[in-house]
């Protein structure tokens, strides 16, 4: 079970230089010169915050070529900069989580020493009451990651369920993942990690951050379908193929 860091903005995939360059070529004329712009952490920042890129992943239809890493942080820096969630280093925690929980595998919460993977939230939680001190930690973060993933992407399948069958609701969610982020942000593998003030940050403002976490699945989901995956989302929007529920 590995530790999500965040690096979204710092890997690059040579599609994503062609996709900047496609809606910034009056600004930045030449791969090169990005490159080189791209390099320097304050002009990177400046390009990865302009409102171009964003409108473009949006608005671009069929064939969308960047990597994973790169969609959703311009995605979600945008929509926590319009929540008032300032810093870099969450949206990009917040989008590496995306891009790893996107794929099923990496969802799955590894505990070593157990044969099967965790799938849900009970069964990590009753995990935490024999696993060791790292072990511990990590299976904290997992439950804050997990809870924000599930709460933040699918919120109007969590309130079908609550409705329908009694399963936990959005509240539920909020404050098991509020909880396990400010233990995990206490730890002392936190600031191993440097993680400690961006899983302080996601525990105070767990509710914001799930929030506009529902801006971007309103914006990208088709509406009525509950069941969709987000791999399929991210296959449509790369592949060119057609969208879960259209």
């Amino acid at each position: 079970m590995n530790v999500i860091q965040p690096k979204c903005r710092v890997q690059f995939a040579a599609e994503d230089i062609d996709f900047i360059l496609s809606v910034l070529g009056n600004k930045i004329e030449t791969a090169d010169c990005l490159i080189k712009l791209l390099a320097d952490e304050e002009s990177r920042d400046l390009i990865l915050d302009d409102e171009a890129p964003f409108q473009a992943l949006l608005e671009r239809r069929g064939c969308l070529r960047v990597s994973t890493r790169f969609y959703f942080y311009i995605l979600v820096r945008n929509v926590f900069r319009r929540a008032d969630i300032q810093d870099r280093s969450v949206a990009d925690y917040v989008a590496e989580v995306l891009a790893e929980f996107s794929r099923a595998e990496r969802a799955r919460c590894v505990v070593p020493g157990q044969t099967k993977p965790l799938d849900y939230l009970f069964e990590m939680l009753t995990a935490l009451r024999t696993a060791d001190d790292r072990t511990s930690f990590q299976i904290r973060l997992h439950i804050g990651n997990h809870s924000l993933f599930l709460a933040g992407v699918f919120p109007e399948r969590i309130r079908s369920r609550a409705e329908a069958r009694g399963f936990p609701d959005l509240k539920y969610y909020e404050g098991l993942g509020r909880a396990n982020y400010r233990m995990a942000s206490d730890h002392r593998l936190a600031q191993r990690y440097d993680l400690a003030e961006v899983l302080g940050t996601l525990s105070e403002r767990f509710g914001t951050t799930r929030m506009a976490l529902n801006d971007i699945a309103d914006r990208l989901f088709s509406i009525g379908d509950t069941n969709y995956s987000l791999e399929a989302l991210l296959n449509s929007k790369q592949k060119g193929t057609q969208e879960p529920g259209s």
